[in-house]
């Protein structure tokens, strides 16, 4: 039997960072897995990259344009009920059309956001 326990986790306990003006996150992690809030005000942008994580983004609010792609060549808007699964390493970029709330989901955990090395989110 495993000596890991269950947690009771509430968003508003979780601190919020301020990446940009116009993006801020939540993250929680475990394990194996991560969950995080993501706010982007209108016009926030996330410049290309990939990652080993496979990536769920469902949209709960506002909607969001993603190139996905070595040549960004597949456009796919994502918006509110909307779920977009991206494989390992498959190059992505976003925009938010609108003001939009979103929750990623990684796995495994995203270790340049643990340590602080995701500098691409942080440029404006």
């Amino acid at each position: 039997m495993s000596d890991a326990r269950a947690r009771l986790l509430r968003w508003e306990d979780v601190p919020r960072e301020t990446l940009t003006p116009l993006l801020a996150r939540r993250v929680i992690t475990g394990e194996r897995m991560m969950l995080a809030q993501l706010y982007l005000e209108e016009g926030a942008a996330v410049p290309k990259h990939s990652h080993e994580n496979e990536q769920l983004t469902y949209v709960l609010e506002g909607r969001l344009r993603f190139w996905l792609g070595d040549d960004a060549s597949e456009i796919v808007e994502v918006s509110a009920g909307e779920v977009l699964q991206i494989p390992s390493w498959v190059p992505h970029s976003v925009l938010a059309l609108e003001r939009t709330l979103d929750v990623d989901v990684f796995c495994p955990p995203r270790q340049d956001w643990l340590d602080g090395s995701d500098s691409y989110l942080r440029e404006e």
